[in-house]
C-alpha cells in the first residue's frame, strides 16, 4: 500500500470526528489502528471523550491519551499551558516516534498534534521531524489534526481538509454535551 499523510485542520468542530470515522473505516477493513491524543488526557475517574468507550472495545484499536486534565468539575475548560502540559506533549512526541519506527499499525492518528503547536507545547520543527521520520519509511497511513498548518507541512501532506467554523453553539455559552461534543 502506498501510505499517505493526511491533515484535518481548522477552527471548526469535526476534526476529531473525521479522524474517528477514518479509524472506524480502517478497523472495519481489518487494519490495526493507533489513536494518540495530544492534550486530551483525563483523570482516571473521568473520561470525557465518549468515542473512546467504543474504540477501546474494538479489536485492533489502541487508544493512547496524553495531556493533563482540562475539564473542570463544573464543566468548564481550563485554558492556558502549564509546564506539565508541555511535558505531556513531549511524552506524546516520544510515543509517536516509537510508533512510526515500529510500523506495527496500519493507521496512526495524531489527534490535536497541530493544536499542541498552536498552543506552544511543541514546535513546528518537532512536528516536521516527525514528518521526516515518517518519510524515511512510510509503513502506515499517518493523520494529523488540530488548529493550524504552515507551508512546509502543507507541502509534505498528501491530503488536507480544512474544517471551518461558520457558527457554533459554544459561542452562546452552551457547555459541551455528552455524546455530541464529548
Amino acid at each position: 500500500m502506498d501510505h499517505k499523510l493526511h491533515i484535518y485542520y481548522g477552527n471548526g468542530k469535526g476534526k476529531t470526528t473525521a479522524c474517528t470515522g477514518l479509524a472506524v473505516r480502517a478497523l472495519g477493513a481489518g487494519l490495526k489502528v493507533v489513536i494518540l491524543y495530544f492534550d486530551k488526557g483525563h483523570k482516571e475517574d473521568k473520561a470525557h471523550y465518549s468515542e473512546r468507550n467504543i474504540l477501546r472495545g474494538i479489536e485492533g484499536c489502541q487508544i493512547i491519551p496524553t495531556g493533563c486534565e482540562r475539564m473542570m468539575d463544573d464543566g468548564t475548560f481550563r485554558f492556558g499551558v502549564l509546564e506539565e502540559d508541555r511535558k505531556e506533549a513531549e511524552r506524546a512526541l516520544d510515543i509517536t516516534r516509537s510508533l512510526i519506527q515500529s510500523g506495527e499499525q496500519d493507521l496512526l492518528i495524531l489527534d490535536e498534534i497541530l493544536a499542541a503547536v498552536a498552543y506552544k507545547m511543541i514546535s513546528k520543527e518537532e512536528v516536521m521531524s516527525i514528518v521526516d521520520l515518517y518519510n524515511e519509511n512510510r509503513r502506515c497511513e499517518l493523520v494529523f489534526s488540530g488548529h493550524m498548518v504552515w507551508e512546509d507541512l502543507t507541502e509534505a501532506a498528501d491530503l488536507i481538509t480544512r474544517v471551518k467554523k461558520e457558527k457554533h453553539y459554544y459561542d452562546t455559552g452552551l457547555l459541551a454535551r455528552v455524546g455530541i461534543d464529548i
